[in-house]
């Protein structure tokens, strides 16, 4: 099912648009002016291999393959050589395929230098790796980086179901259920090469149907792939769950009222649940942030850190490792003291302040940096915390019609027990 031509690719519309590197490179009328090499970055399944064939294939540049996991230094050099030698006697342009570029060292990278800056070779390599750790920075600025997106699910599906009907794939012989279909794409992640794998492995198990009218000389209908047969072939549970659907926000739901709660187990269940689905961990992570706001607040100022740096580790080494900082943060959460005492004081003040509950801010505490007689009188009075021996004034900072209103109300437990009698102590200071 490899496309043979970038019209068949699916997925990477943003690398494909007219005019862009990749089809330029394509373009059979361009095969002998030179062209800018590029390395593409991706996670895998989303079609490196695939682009660079469907160049291949398409463009009438001659084409060679490496593999960075068999070739070394060697015969980089043999390639060039040869490449050197078509421009020379027959003006042909030579591109080189290096697939997991970033297994190769810094001795083995160099060889290529010379070939990609001298037009030798337009050279298309190929990185699950962050370019920036992984390819040397000559090799780099030489270079165009791309970036490919995991596949979406309708891109998934369309491969699903070209797959099906193909000649090149299984011809008809098959038909998907809705389920069985739902299934590949979820478990498929953004990978076709997984997508299309599962299908194969699905479709050896579902049997043909025999005919309606009993016939003996009737063609056999063809056989349906059911969900069943999916978590056979790869070997799980399939989860019902739509990222876009109704189980989507149930599970998020249930995860979060299980961190309030402070059940962990039950937690890291239904954060297994998302992770098993496909779910963006970047979702999960933003969740975790919120949980930490709103259900713990003051009551473990830690457990914000924690969330935060759960965000930051997810987007930094993605998944599947992301799910560790994910869980630690989860059961950090699910474990700590928990209070909504200062979510629920921003929205009592701000339903205090839409409603018009609002007055001036007393002159005091008005800004005293003014020149010019309109101004004089701001800041009078104020006194300055700092200066006394308590660091607490006794002196008014609400605005006269908001006087003796309270919207931070700490709790006894964690942090807040503090809190809670040290407020105690400071508002009998200032006189509310």
């Amino acid at each position: 099912m490899r496309p043979a031509s970038l019209d068949e690719v699916a997925g990477q519309t943003h690398l494909l648009r007219p005019g862009s590197p990749l089809v330029a490179l394509a373009d059979p009328g361009r095969a002998t002016t030179g062209a800018v090499s590029v390395i593409l970055w991706g996670p895998p399944g989303t079609g490196k291999t695939t682009l660079a064939q469907a160049i291949a294939r398409t463009s009438g540049r001659r084409f060679v393959e490496l593999s960075a996991v068999t070739a070394g230094v060697k015969d980089v050099r043999e390639v060039m050589q040869e490449a050197m030698t078509q421009r020379d006697l027959y003006g042909a342009s030579t591109i080189l395929f290096l697939d997991e570029i970033h297994r190769f060292t810094k001795a083995q990278q160099d060889a290529l230098l010379p070939g990609v800056e001298n037009g030798w070779v337009i050279l298309i390599a190929a990185t699950t790796e962050n370019p920036s750790f992984s390819v040397i920075s000559p090799l780099l600025s030489r270079s165009l980086l791309l970036t490919l997106q995991p596949l979406t699910d309708a891109d998934l599906g369309m491969l699903v179901d070209r797959a099906v009907t193909d000649a090149r794939g299984l011809a008809g012989a098959v038909t998907l259920s809705d389920e069985a279909r739902a299934a590949l794409v979820h478990l498929a992640s953004g990978d076709a090469r997984r997508a299309l794998t599962s299908l194969e492995a699905a479709a050896s198990m579902a049997e043909p149907v025999e005919p309606s009218d009993g016939g003996e000389d009737a063609p056999a209908e063809p056989a349906v792939i059911t969900a069943d047969h999916v978590a056979q072939a790869v070997d799980r549970a399939l989860l019902r769950y739509d990222r876009q659907g109704d189980e989507h926000y149930d599970v998020i739901s249930a995860f979060i009222k299980s961190i309030r709660g402070s059940d962990p187990d039950a937690a890291i269940h239904y954060l297994a649940r998302m992770i098993e689905a496909g779910e963006d961990p970047r979702f999960i992570a933003r969740r975790l942030v919120i949980s930490a706001a709103e259900d713990i607040g003051l009551a473990d100022p830690h457990a914000l850190q924690i969330a935060v740096a759960a965000a930051d580790a997810v987007a930094f080494i993605g998944m599947p490792e992301g799910r560790i900082p994910l869980a630690e943060a989860t059961a950090y959460l699910a474990t700590t003291a928990k209070s909504n005492a200062a979510y629920s004081a921003i929205n009592a003040a701000i339903a205090d302040v839409r409603a018009g509950g609002f007055g001036r801010v007393p002159i005091h505490l008005r800004d005293a940096h003014y020149a010019g007689a309109k101004r004089l009188g701001h800041g009078k009075g104020y006194v300055y915390p700092h200066d006394l021996e308590v660091g607490v004034a006794t002196q008014q900072y609400l605005p006269d019609e908001l006087r003796g209103r309270r919207y931070y109300e700490p709790t006894g437990r964690g942090v807040e027990r503090d809190i809670s009698g040290r407020l105690e102590k400071i508002r009998k200071i200032l006189g509310d």
